[in-house]
């Protein structure tokens, strides 16, 4: 297929892009407390990146300090790049150190090993060697992650376009990142073994695509989905394959869920690209109500006085998906989801202001959440046990979400820009969502149950009780009704 430089392409309309940030509503008191959030949440950043060439997964308090998690991805790798790119649109930091801090990491990322182009999904923050056994010992299957190196693709693709005398350096490293590696082509013979969708990943020891394909629409790989639409290397039709499925709000309305209910799976992706303004019909209709069913979840059917529901760390250990069940197709009632994630309120932002600062003021009043760099990770809002950790990518979507509330909105226009909005938008504006789109996707593929199974989740390392042990983000997420 033809293939597009997003990076290139931009260069001649980004002053004309049409993409833009939301409009949210705050007065003089909230932005100056977002103000003091932005801040602290970038200390946090700072700090995680000051490891070693690469920021860590993330940092978790004890009685010794603060230490930091010995791996990281490519999705904190991603969220430490646009966090830079943030931290300038705030003036947290000056043009220069901006440039000098990405010019660092970009570097980095030439130095990693890599297979076909893409990177693994671990690595070693202080050395930059790719990641070859978890803290007890046991082995890490060398796996690339096709949620992961989509979330660093757009990275490079922002930093590239928000930077043009670092673009050439970015698109050395995004050229060799073909999303038709991981590409399942529609066949209708047999669309149930071969769906149009994308795979997991790739497993490099074996030469072979992960069991399980990326079905759900309103989940977080939809970002690897548009690049390679945008670039060329995914067909079109892609975008339709994928599972609308329904669920219902909270006043009966209609909604597209995501895999496990939970907020960042339907909102982090906006944080980048402008669904709501491209398709007002169909995904800005959609994320307010999905925002609008996890706020009522939490005030009225949990009755938790609090709200935000999302996959964080577990202050009783580990690391989980929590969701509303409701706007989950894949995603089992909950015996415990009274864990309340700050970061969700976040994404929020543009959606329900006046609901999410209440909640963010709700949380620091009444939970000990918020520290020297910014919110805990997690609360469980029964016991009041806070997860003593922040993790990068959960850091890196609040000042992602506080860019674009109290900035100039250059996330958005950075990575939305020329080729992605030419080709992505009419996509977004022609969905209206109905039932029936992606329906064969919702037939079981019995081949996922014999392929190889997803890289290991990582083993607890010798940190307190309090510490998670780190799951992959990029869960299984697959058509509503297919095997789990």
């Amino acid at each position: 297929m033809l293939r597009r430089s997003a990076l290139v392409a931009v260069t001649v309309v980004l002053l004309e892009a049409t993409a833009k940030a939301a409009t949210v509503s705050l007065d003089s008191a909230d932005r100056e407390l977002l103000t003091t959030y932005a801040r602290d949440t970038w200390r946090s950043l700072d700090a995680l990146a000051a490891v070693g060439p690469l920021p860590a997964d993330g940092l978790y308090r004890s009685d010794k300090g603060w230490t930091a998690l010995g791996y990281t991805s490519p999705t904190n790798i991603a969220a430490y790049l646009w966090s830079t790119l943030a931290a300038t649109d705030l003036g947290l930091i000056d043009r220069e150190e901006s440039d000098q801090r990405l010019r660092q990491m970009l570097a980095a990322l030439g130095r990693l090993e890599r297979a076909h182009g893409f990177f693994f999904n671990w690595y070693d923050p202080r050395t930059g060697a790719r990641l070859q056994a978890w803290p007890d010992g046991s082995a890490v299957r060398p796996f690339l992650s096709t949620v992961d190196n989509g979330w660093l693709a757009a990275a490079l693709i922002m930093v590239g376009n928000a930077r043009p005398e670092l673009r050439a350096e970015a698109e050395a490293l995004l050229r060799p990142m073909n999303f038709g590696l991981f590409y399942d082509p529609y066949d209708p013979a047999d669309p149930i073994a071969h769906p149009g969708l994308l795979r997991g990943g790739y497993f490099t020891d074996v030469n072979a695509l992960a069991g399980f394909h990326y079905g759900m629409l309103n989940t977080e790989p939809r970002i690897a989905s548009y690049i390679g639409i945008a670039l060329g290397q995914l067909p079109r039709e892609h975008y339709a394959r994928m599972t609308r499925g329904t669920a219902t709000g909270p006043d009966g309305d209609r909604i597209v869920p995501s895999w496990d209910g939970t907020m960042f799976e339907a909102l982090m992706v906006p944080l980048f690209v402008p669904e709501a303004d491209w398709a007002p019909a169909s995904w800005g209709v959609n994320h307010a109500l999905y925002v609008r069913a996890q706020i009522d979840y939490g005030l009225h059917d949990a009755r938790l006085g609090y709200w935000g529901l999302s996959a964080s760390c577990d202050p009783a250990g580990g690391y989980r998906a929590f969701g509303v069940a409701a706007l989950g197709a894949g995603a089992p009632p909950l015996e415990r989801a009274t864990i309340i994630t700050p970061h969700a309120s976040f994404l929020a932002l543009p959606f329900a202001p006046e609901e999410a600062m209440a909640n963010l003021r709700a949380l620091t009043r009444d939970f000990p959440v918020y520290g020297p760099y910014g919110f805990y990770d997690a609360v469980d809002i029964t016991t009041g046990r806070v997860c003593d950790c922040i993790l990068t990518l959960d850091q890196g979507m609040i000042l992602a979400a506080l860019a674009n509330a109290l900035g100039t909105g250059e996330l958005q226009r950075a990575f939305s820009a020329g080729i992605i909005e030419a080709t992505i938008r009419p996509l977004l504006a022609a969905d209206r969502f109905e039932p029936e789109a992606g329906a064969a996707m919702a037939l079981r593929n019995p081949k996922d149950d014999v392929l190889p199974p997803v890289s290991a989740p990582i083993a607890p390392s010798p940190a307190p009780p309090t510490a998670p042990a780190r799951r992959r983000r990029s869960k299984r997420r697959r058509g509503a009704g297919q095997a789990k």
